[in-house]
């Protein structure tokens, strides 16, 4: 995926509700390739922080991969924080997109319509 795609990707996804706060896609190292935060968002993690949570996040996704010959590939994955909802899915070319939400975010609405965005990318 070229950098153009990245950017129309990360841009159909922050359209689709305003309780993103932060849209980013990442390579398989958790290195972010493109996206940002929603502006006048606060930030939770200091830059060295949020590094770390990508990496994580990544790393958590090559772990499930292990499990994808006996249950099938994963499609996405959440945790709630008490202060926001984070979801990750991962991209067919070992990419993977980090989303973060308000609380109060529809996140079964929001996964399903992610899920239809990517398909076509």
């Amino acid at each position: 995926m070229e950098s153009e795609q990245y950017e129309k990707l990360y841009d159909a996804i922050m359209s689709l509700d305003p309780k993103i706060r932060f849209v980013t896609i990442i390579d398989y190292e958790g290195r972010p390739l493109f996206g940002g935060q929603k502006e006048g968002v606060t930030d939770y993690l200091s830059p060295s922080l949020q590094k770390d949570s990508l990496r994580h996040a990544m790393d958590a996704w090559k772990l499930r991969d292990k499990f994808s010959d006996f249950i099938g590939k994963g499609k996405y994955a959440m945790a709630e924080y008490e202060k926001l909802k984070r979801i990750t899915f991962p991209l067919k070319d070992k990419k993977l997109i980090y989303l973060t939400a308000e609380l109060e975010v529809d996140h079964a609405t929001l996964i399903k319509n992610i899920l239809k965005i990517i398909e076509k990318f």
